[in-house]
């Protein structure tokens, strides 16, 4: 480690002067906004989260009000996110912290990786912002940060090499704070064309969303949320190609829709 750790510490604090962003869920940093901004914050830009946030908690403010929402419901407000397997994910840790936490959100990473779609980082994520825990998570603006700063003429960098490193210089005393700041200052990086996320050993490019598979599933579940269609009436409507199968199919498999009486419609 090259880099001087307070020296880091005092760019990073000085960069959160600078570039705070203010967020509705770091305004309330209860650890149900958290999740809830966590999760559709998972392949989607924060300009875009902001009013889909808003309208979320605005019609589920609760976790319990989420919970016993139906998965239907869940969809037509996550209309626009995309990757709609994070809605029902989302839908289904509200059930489970309701049934099997008793209404009370879970504060330890063991428990929270237990609910569907929270993995180790989004662990990591809720227990700082939330209950302000110094705990180590990585996600792809704290990979830029420390890219740009620590390994900056390397190549093929692990999570556990880079673990390392966030471990030795993270801020114990004010790791909310802190884990702001540094997501700041990447997603500043990143503008300035300083992503360097190909840097990593997991990089993975994200494929287009246009002439994909992924963009038919959307456009059958936008179809869904205004009524209910037969196959033959949903091909009509998409003009369906040989990505209409297997979108479809994929829908099914994964219990986002289902059908009856010949009528495909969002999962009740």
């Amino acid at each position: 480690m090259n880099v001087d750790i307070l020296e880091f510490q005092e760019i990073i604090w000085q960069k959160s002067r600078e570039l705070f962003r203010d967020m509705p869920w770091r305004a309330n940093t209860q650890p149900y906004y958290v999740m809830v901004s966590e999760i559709m914050l998972q392949q989607t830009q924060v300009d875009r989260v902001v009013p889909k946030f808003e309208a979320f908690i605005e019609r589920f403010p609760t976790i319990e009000m989420l919970a016993q929402a139906t998965l239907a419901d869940v969809l037509q407000l996550w209309s626009g996110l995309g990757y709609n397997r994070r809605a029902k994910f989302l839908h289904e840790a509200a059930q489970k912290i309701m049934t099997e936490f008793a209404g009370q959100f879970p504060q330890t990473q063991a428990e929270l990786v237990s609910l569907p779609g929270i993995g180790v980082n989004t662990a990591g994520a809720i227990l700082a912002y939330s209950f302000n825990q110094p705990t180590i998570f990585i996600e792809t603006n704290i990979r830029t940060v420390y890219f740009y700063h620590f390994f900056i003429n390397h190549e093929e960098v692990s999570d556990v090499e880079l673990r390392a490193v966030v471990e030795a210089t993270v801020d114990t005393e004010h790791p909310r704070e802190w884990y702001w700041a540094l997501m700041d200052y990447g997603s500043y990086l990143k503008r300035q064309g300083i992503g360097q996320n190909n840097k990593s050993r997991h990089y993975k490019k994200q494929s287009p969303l246009k002439g994909s598979v992924r963009e038919v599933r959307g456009q059958i579940l936008k179809l869904l949320t205004v009524t209910d269609f037969e196959e033959k009436e949903l091909r009509v409507e998409l003009q369906a190609d040989d990505r209409f199968e297997p979108a479809l199919l994929s829908l099914q498999k994964e219990g986002l829709i289902a059908q009856t009486e010949q009528k495909y419609h969002l999962k009740r």
